[in-house]
């Protein structure tokens, strides 16, 4: 049974990876999906596989962007239902070797990004409600010394989470907010950060491959619910996707 028919999704980030695994499970339920990527080709590429799919360049650090992708959705479709910010990236830095550069380079992807999608995508989606899906991650709730720029995005993401889903009850909006936070999952991004952090040893490799690693279709699978009616009790949550390697 198809779970989002008529419903119109802009997921972030979906050139590839997570995003890319959400445009094409949405998508085969029955959602218009508007996939958003800094990367065209990618993007492009993705779009011509779905049926009915519409891509758009889209840097999410810059305002005017998301004002832009959204007049266009509006324009195309009249309204907005279901938004993921997936967006990300990672850069392998400790507290003491990180730049002020990369580190606010972080926020301003991941953390502005998914405050200027939501700030701006609520009033398209207030008339007739939705779903708002914020991508986090594990690291928010777990210290990860490598990648530190990265969990301090990550872990704004899913304390505004909380704030999101508050507002827009209290505004009596329709607009559900819930966050997710994937483990490691078998993704472009994923594998070139597990390459960076064992260097030339493969044994260590193939053994962080092998250690809690889902696949993208797995986190799509929780994006569709929460995306779905199925779940319309299910607000401000934050929803733990990692083959039980947190709680280790």
């Amino acid at each position: 049974m198809k779970r989002l028919i008529d419903k119109i999704a802009l997921i972030t980030g979906a050139a590839s990876g997570l995003g890319a695994a959400d445009a094409r499970l949405l998508a085969e339920h029955g959602a218009r999906v508007v996939i958003t990527d800094i990367n065209h080709i990618q993007g492009e590429a993705l779009a011509a596989e779905i049926p009915g799919a519409l891509f758009l360049v889209h840097d999410v650090a810059d305002e005017a962007q998301w004002i832009s992708v959204l007049d266009q959705v509006k324009q195309r479709f009249g309204r907005l239902d279901i938004l993921v910010n997936n967006a990300g990236f990672v850069n392998f830095s400790t507290v003491e070797e990180q730049s002020l550069e990369q580190f606010r380079r972080h926020l301003q992807v991941m953390t502005e990004g998914t405050f200027l999608g939501c700030k701006h995508a609520i009033p398209l989606m207030r008339e007739k409600g939705g779903a708002i899906i914020n991508i986090s991650s594990v690291a928010a709730v777990k210290g990860i010394a490598e990648v530190f720029a990265y969990t301090a995005a990550k872990g704004a993401i899913a304390s505004m989470g909380r704030s999101i889903a508050i507002h827009c009850q209290n505004q009596g909006y329709r607009i559900r907010c819930n966050t997710i936070l994937p483990g490691a999952h078998d993704t472009p991004m994923t594998a070139k950060a597990l390459i960076e952090l064992a260097g030339a040893d493969t044994d260590a490799l193939t053994q962080l491959q092998e250690v809690g690693q889902g696949k993208p279709e797995d986190v799509a699978n929780l994006v569709l619910f929460l995306a779905s009616d199925e779940s319309r009790q299910i607000n401000g949550a934050q929803l733990v996707i990692d083959n039980g390697e947190t709680i280790k």
